[in-house]
C-alpha cells in the first residue's frame, strides 16, 4: 500500500522512470530526501522538480494538489540541539560562514594550513591518532571525504597515505597488487559497481578479511557477510579509507575529516560542503584554507539542469 524511497535526491530521470512504472495503481508513494544536497549523478533533478511542481499546483489551487503534500522536517535527532554541525549546516545553506571556535567541547573544528602536503599529513594524523585520542572514536569509524580524486589531498593520494599509516605491510599480512593498487588484509574497501550475483551494490563498504594467493581469491566482510572475489574481479573494488563527497551521499559516519583547499576550486560548491558536513553524527574536522571554505560557501551556482520535468508535471496535471 505504501512505497517509501529514501535518499530521493539521488534519483535520476531514468531510475525514477523505472521505479514509477513498477508502482501499481492505488499505491501511495513517499519520497524522503534533502534537495540541498548534491543532485543525482545521472541526468535530472527529480526531487527538486517534483516539489516545485506540487507547490505550483497548490498555489494555483488545482484539485489534484489535494492528493499530494510537501512536508519539511525541521527537528534534527542525529545531534544535540546545540551542535555546531547542525548550526553550521544551516549557516552554509544560507550562504554564511560556519562558526568555528575550536573549543574543547565543540563538535566542529578547523585545522588551518596553506600547504596541500601538510593538509594531507594532518588528515592522516587526525585519523590515526588525534581524533581517537581526544574523542575516543576509533580510526575505523572516521571517514575522510575529499572534494576531488586527484591531487595531494585527493582521494587517491589520501587512500595510499592512510593505508600506509593504518594498515602497513607486514611479513605476516597477505596482500595482492592490482596495477598500482595493493590490497591488504585489513584494508577498508568499497564496491564501485552493482553486482547482483554477489548481492553487493555500488557504494557498499567493507574490510578485506582474507587473501588466498593459492586460490586467487580475496574475501571482503560486508555487514557480517563474507563476499568472495576472484582476483580478476578486483576492478569492482577500490580503497575507502578516503572517498569522494559524491560517493558519501546517502551514508553517515561517527566522524568525518574534510580537506578543503583552493586547489579544489572546480568542486568547491555550497551543496558539496553541506553534503560533506551532514555525513557526520558526532564530529566534523575541516583541514586546509579558510579561503577555500569561503569559496564553497559563496558558490551557489550549481550547474543548471534543464530537465523540463516540473513543467511537464504541471501540464499533465492541468
Amino acid at each position: 500500500d505504501l512505497l517509501i524511497v529514501d535518499e530521493a535526491s539521488m534519483l535520476d530521470l531514468v531510475l525514477t522512470n523505472h521505479l514509477l512504472r513498477a508502482v501499481p495503481p492505488g499505491m501511495h508513494l513517499l519520497l524522503v530526501g534533502d534537495v540541498d544536497q548534491l543532485p543525482s549523478v545521472g541526468a535530472g533533478n527529480v526531487l527538486k522538480d517534483i516539489i516545485a511542481a506540487i507547490e505550483e499546483l497548490r498555489a494555483a489551487g488545482h484539485p489534484v494538489a489535494r492528493q499530494m503534500a510537501v512536508i519539511r522536517l525541521e527537528t534534527i535527532f542525529r545531534q544535540a540541539a546545540d551542535s555546531l554541525i547542525i548550526t553550521n549546516a544551516h549557516r552554509i545553506n544560507h550562504g554564511e560562514m560556519p562558526i568555528i571556535t575550536n573549543a574543547g567541547d565543540a563538535d566542529f573544528f578547523l585545522f588551518k594550513t596553506q600547504e596541500p602536503e601538510r593538509a594531507a599529513q594532518l588528515c592522516v594524523e587526525l585519523v590515526r591518532e588525534r581524533i581517537p585520542r581526544r574523542f575516543a572514536i576509533p580510526s575505523a569509524d572516521i571517514q575522510v571525504l575529499s572534494p576531488m580524486h586527484r591531487g595531494v589531498a585527493g582521494v587517491a593520494a589520501l587512500n595510499e597515505a592512510l593505508q600506509n599509516a593504518l594498515n602497513p605491510a607486514a611479513p605476516t599480512k597477505a596482500q595482492r597488487q592490482v596495477g598500482s593498487r595493493v590490497y591488504r588484509v585489513g584494508d577498508r574497501v568499497m564496491q564501485i559497481r552493482n553486482n547482483y550475483d554477489k548481492d553487493v551494490y555500488n557504494g557498499d563498504t567493507g574490510v578485506v578479511g582474507a587473501i588466498d594467493l593459492e586460490m586467487q581469491q580475496l574475501t571482503v566482510i560486508m555487514e557480517g557477510r563474507a563476499i568472495a572475489y576472484d582476483f580478476l574481479e578486483l576492478d569492482e573494488l577500490t580503497h575507502a579509507f578516503a572517498i569522494s563527497v559524491h560517493k558519501s551521499q546517502g551514508s553517515e559516519f561517527p566522524a568525518v575529516v574534510i580537506p578543503l583547499l583552493t586547489g579544489h576550486y572546480m568542486m568547491l560548491q555550497r551543496n558539496l560542503l553541506y553534503t560533506a558536513i551532514t555525513r557526520a553524527r558526532r564530529l566534523v574536522v575541516l583541514v586546509g584554507q579558510p579561503k577555500a571554505i569561503a569559496m564553497a560557501v559563496r558558490n551557489n551556482q550549481v550547474t543548471a539542469r534543464y530537465t523540463g520535468l516540473r513543467e511537464r508535471l504541471v501540464q499533465e496535471a492541468t
